[in-house]
């Protein structure tokens, strides 16, 4: 049987003075693209409760609870959601999770039928830290009566739509998780050491319900990521009368792309490869009139093997967080094949498509060019796009015209300046002004923070310190583990001491268990209170 909900007895928003809520960006899950996802890449839940709030009148402004919440996160992605998945069974530890969708929804535009998560079913949501857990893949398919289709179905990677499914299916069923609530602010109330975090309920119509405010020791923030258009196409995507459109917004399109005469394809990663076999199987042999281009000189496979994928690993991670902020950036940029590249059964899939179109003479009107970069863009009348590409390699330059784009040009990291503009005097930066993280996953802040027992937890927002691994899929639990083992000052989850056969460095780095931060009893916050 599927686990209960956890009712709650009663609603709990504390109430603040009207304001304008900001407009934050809205927390889509983990981040990076789906792939880097997969590989690296409902009901809507109960009203905001604090259990704190039944026995205690509405505390305002500047006076903090007695008891503050242990943890809020913000944003419910495949990421926050394996950490409130591993939280639920921890008593002591009250957490809740905000996320501005109505329900979870993990990259509902690229769910492409038959499309395959890139990790084997056991980067689920928490085996890998607690493979005993309720929450876990196989859980799931215990739930819904189809272990044996599973057992037969041999398959050790699922459709990426079936992930989406079970991701689902756990949201819809812990108790922590808040959905239509939209995060406005976070700042530290530095009187009663604690954080203050205001969110807005939204109504099922997109509409502002009521605001409130609650308080934490603790916050996670897995905002996840957001599509990325390159400035020389951003004048096109608002243009109406022609589809430019993200590929994150493909299955809402794809009916439309079928019937442009000519479509292009922009971006050598997972999603253009699967976008384009997409198109190429559903347009008339002969006249397929697909164009598809990237910037990397090679339709390129995503590095697999066993030892490469080694880099997934919490020792990888370990070691490339001791490294040097230049030498961090320098292996970031070097190491896109590790997560940026296609899928080799994907490549294959397009091969033998293509292929198949010969097999009566001819050779089908699809086009595959990399190496190629869209310098600039521009409509024609109104119903065509040129584009002006240049070869890298070649230094030579043309013209295309097409009637519809995709641009599979991936995501980028969502900035945490947006939600936590209040923080900004007590953040630490690197040289590159990004924010520092340290092994552990908080962000570096003013020691009138963190000396207070205060601190912030980021998913997915520190390729920079972390390493390739930090969007991936394989590492959610591993990581949320941790961050849980952080919270509560002891192994609550034993994590392994090591988890490659690569010794990476001459001095490895030892796995670091951390210490209680804190008495399990509060201390009052003031005197009286």
């Amino acid at each position: 049987m599927s686990p209960q909900t956890t009712p709650h007895p009663g609603p709990d928003v504390t109430p603040h003075p009207p304001r304008t809520p900001a407009t934050p960006p809205t927390s889509r899950g983990q981040a990076s693209h789906p792939h880097d996802l997969d590989r690296h890449c409902q009901d809507q839940a109960p009203d905001d409760l604090d259990r704190h709030s039944q026995d205690q009148p509405p505390t305002p402004r500047g006076q903090a609870p007695e008891t503050p919440r242990d943890l809020v996160g913000i944003g419910i992605g495949p990421f926050n959601l394996s950490l409130a998945a591993l939280a639920h069974p921890l008593a002591e530890l009250d957490a809740v999770f905000y996320e501005q969708r109505s329900a979870f929804s993990w990259h509902p535009g690229l769910l492409i039928d038959g499309s395959r998560v890139q990790v084997p079913f056991l980067a689920d949501l928490v085996t890998l830290a607690d493979p005993a857990s309720p929450w876990s893949f196989l859980s799931y398919l215990r739930a819904r009566d189809r272990l044996f289709p599973f057992y037969f179905a041999e398959r050790f990677h699922i459709q990426r739509a079936e992930y989406d499914a079970y991701c689902r299916w756990v949201s819809e069923n812990l108790s922590a998780l808040r959905f239509g609530h939209q995060v406005d602010a976070v700042r530290f109330n530095p009187e009663h050491d604690v954080f203050e975090v205001d969110f807005t309920r939204i109504a099922p119509d997109g509409e502002a319900e009521a605001l409130g405010r609650t308080y934490t020791k603790n916050i996670v923030l897995g905002i996840g990521t957001e599509p990325h258009v390159p400035d020389p196409l951003r004048p096109l995507v608002d243009a109406s009368a022609v589809p430019v459109i993200h590929a994150a917004d493909y299955l809402d399109h794809r009916e439309t792309l079928l019937a442009a005469e000519h479509v292009t394809v922009i971006g050598s990663g997972q999603s253009g490869a699967e976008i384009f076999l997409d198109l190429l199987r559903h347009r008339p042999a002969g006249r397929e009139k697909l164009h598809w281009l990237g910037r990397t000189a090679a339709f390129a496979p995503m590095e697999y093997s066993k030892l490469g994928l080694e880099h997934f690993t919490p020792d990888y991670t370990r070691y490339f967080q001791a490294l040097t902020e230049p030498v961090r950036d320098q292996l970031v940029a070097s190491q896109w094949q590790l997560h940026k590249g296609i899928d080799a059964a994907t490549l294959a899939a397009i091969h033998d498509e293509l292929y198949r179109r010969t097999l009566h003479g001819g050779w089908p009107d699809a086009v595959l060019s990399p190496g190629v970069r869209v310098r600039t863009a521009g409509r024609i009348a109104t119903t065509k796009v040129e584009l002006h590409l240049e070869h890298i390699h070649q230094n030579t330059r043309s013209r295309m015209t097409t009637d519809a784009v995709v641009l599979a040009t991936g995501y980028r990291e969502r900035s945490l300046d947006r939600i936590l503009a209040g923080l900004d005097p007590y953040m630490r930066r690197d040289s590159r002004e990004r924010p520092r993280i340290d092994e552990q996953y908080r962000l570096v802040l003013d020691p009138a923070v963190s000396s207070a027992g205060c601190d912030i937890y980021v998913q997915n927002a520190e390729r920079h310190t972390h390493g390739v691994g930090a969007p991936d899929l394989g590492l959610a639990a591993w990581r949320s583990a941790g961050i849980l083992n952080s919270l509560t000052g002891k192994e609550t989850y034993p994590l392994p001491r090591r988890t490659a056969f690569t010794t990476f460095g001459l001095q490895p780095q030892d796995a670091k268990i951390p210490s209680a931060r804190r008495p399990k009893t509060l201390t009052p916050l003031m005197e009286g209170i």
